[in-house]
């Protein structure tokens, strides 16, 4: 089983930025596209960023052109990089695998790590 654990959240300004690290452990990473969502109370997990097995990326416009996705596949890690960040990014983000082994693919959810953006 892979197991996702996230790394670098934390609180930060309005109009800063951070970077999300999610890494890898288990399966073989190269194969797995891998995404982050969010969550804010009371409101639904929602995807903020996803990125397949061949580099190519997708954003909701909410975070187009402030979030960028990347993965580093010897390390076995995939980042999120947000700027000008907003109050309304304010949540906890979990990274997600699409993990295929055997014919099959599975997801694979990471605990969680908590962004608040607030002066």
């Amino acid at each position: 089983q892979v197991q996702l654990v996230e790394s670098g959240g934390g609180l930060v300004q309005p109009g800063g930025s951070l970077r999300l690290s999610c890494a890898a452990s288990g399966g073989t990473f190269r194969r797995n596209a891998m995404g982050w969502y969010r969550q804010a109370p009371g409101k639904q997990r929602e995807l903020v960023a996803l990125i397949t097995t061949d580099g190519s990326t997708n954003y909701p416009d909410s975070v187009k052109g402030r979030f960028t996705i990347s993965r580093d596949n010897a390390k076995n890690t995939v980042y999120l990089q947000m700027n000008s960040l907003k109050a309304d990014d304010t949540a906890i983000y979990y990274c997600k695998g699409w993990i295929a082994e055997n014919g099959a693919v599975y997801d694979a959810w990471g605990q969680g790590t908590q962004v608040t953006v607030s002066s």
